[in-house]
């Protein structure tokens, strides 16, 4: 399915006599999510780059990653007045001419949307990033995968963060390719330990175990919630966390139920997300729709134990048994099992939490990540060193 970088052919009436490569990048919103933190880790680390010059076009001002605005770039907001603003065409095709980029990359449905006639009318080449997760849903009423089917024709190249997402959008495999998400492991620099975040939350009990998701359908909270009533039912020793946008909503609170609300600490969005996770002893992902999961690669850095649903692309990460344990999508006494198989091996976890750290040292660092993408500019742009 995936394409090397040897099959990408460059476009060639882009291709300029000089070594730097101009990028256009776009984006709906910087509001917190994986891929707005994954493009703004990415821009920080252009501007080590010399060989790539950036802009960037927000389609919003809903902007979470703030620190943007002291990256050595230009930054174009376009406030929209609804999803369909026809009058964001202008506006882009203005900002396309001023800045004649070599390409554009486009990191999200409705952007792709918006740039695919644009580009094709004048000329520039679309790399189409808008494959980060892994529908449940595939056919046209799942609006982002009718965004795909309309818009891959029009895009040079496709990039999505996992294999499985690029079987689940069927991208052509002609040209298709899969650059990995990149921890940077500067994020986790003066995380607090874990006796020290214990202490800054308040947990009593021996135990800790968390999931860092927004509280949203396709993360399944519910099915993290109801293992922790079956471990809570044979067991009083584990406190249960849940940090993301909404998990302290009254939705989330009435899923998690009132029979063990001394055992539950909904906390809502949060910052200094590394620092929570030190006091978990096992950490947990539900999700069945990830790509590649940021929170699941900042556990695995941290070097903490894992239990996670076998959805989308964490096989991509997690060998099973080996950096993590994985469960079966929605099967709440599976989860419920294998957390308390950790709870009670310490060695165990120890195993697992070093092979994970590793794993996410060897093949998923922001240094890796990075020369993909200027890897892949290089090659879709025709402009070489």
């Amino acid at each position: 399915m995936t394409s090397s970088l040897m099959n990408l052919m460059p476009t060639m009436s882009r291709v300029k006599n000089r070594d730097k490569v101009k990028i256009l990048f776009v984006i709906d919103t910087l509001a917190s999510g994986g891929k707005e933190r994954r493009l703004t880790e990415l821009l920080k680390a252009l501007e080590d780059r010399p060989e790539v010059t950036s802009e960037l076009v927000i389609l919003s001002d809903d902007i979470h990653y703030k620190e943007v605005f002291t990256f050595n770039i230009a930054i174009h907001q376009i406030i929209r007045r609804s999803r369909k603003d026809l009058a964001v065409f202008g506006q882009l095709r203005s900002i396309l001419k001023a800045f004649n980029p070599d390409a554009v990359h486009c990191w999200e449905s409705m952007t792709a949307v918006y740039l695919a006639p644009l580009c094709k009318i004048m000329k520039y080449p679309l790399i189409n990033g808008m494959i980060t997760n892994v529908p449940q849903v595939q056919n046209i009423t799942n609006r982002h995968w009718l965004r795909a089917r309309l818009t891959f024709p029009f895009s040079d190249v496709i990039v999505s963060n996992s294999k499985a997402g690029l079987e689940a959008y069927r991208a052509p495999s002609g040209k298709s390719i899969v650059i990995y998400n990149g921890f940077n492991f500067t994020r986790i620099e003066g995380a607090l330990t874990r006796e020290e975040a214990r202490l800054g939350i308040g947990i009593r009990t021996k135990y800790t175990v968390g999931m860092v998701a927004s509280f949203w359908q396709q993360k399944d909270y519910p099915t993290y919630y109801e293992a922790a009533r079956i471990l809570l039912r044979k067991r009083q020793d584990i406190t249960f966390l849940a940090i993301g946008p909404e998990t302290d909503s009254r939705n989330s609170i009435n899923e998690a139920g009132q029979d063990f609300n001394d055992n539950f600490i909904l906390m809502g969005k949060q910052s200094r997300i590394e620092s929570l996770i030190s006091a978990m002893d096992v950490c947990v992902l539900a999700t069945f729709t990830e790509g590649t999961s940021n929170s699941l690669m900042e556990y695995m850095a941290m070097g903490k134990p894992v239990v996670a649903t076998r959805g989308g692309g964490t096989a991509e990460l997690i060998n099973d048994g080996i950096e993590g344990c994985l469960v079966n999508q929605r099967d709440a006494g599976m989860m419920a099992d294998r957390i308390n198989i950790l709870l009670n091996n310490s060695a165990l976890r120890e195993k697992l939490g070093t092979a994970a750290r590793t794993r996410i040292i060897d093949a998923f660092s922001i240094e890796r990540m990075v020369n993909d993408y200027v890897a892949l500019y290089r090659k879709v742009t025709g402009i070489s060193n």
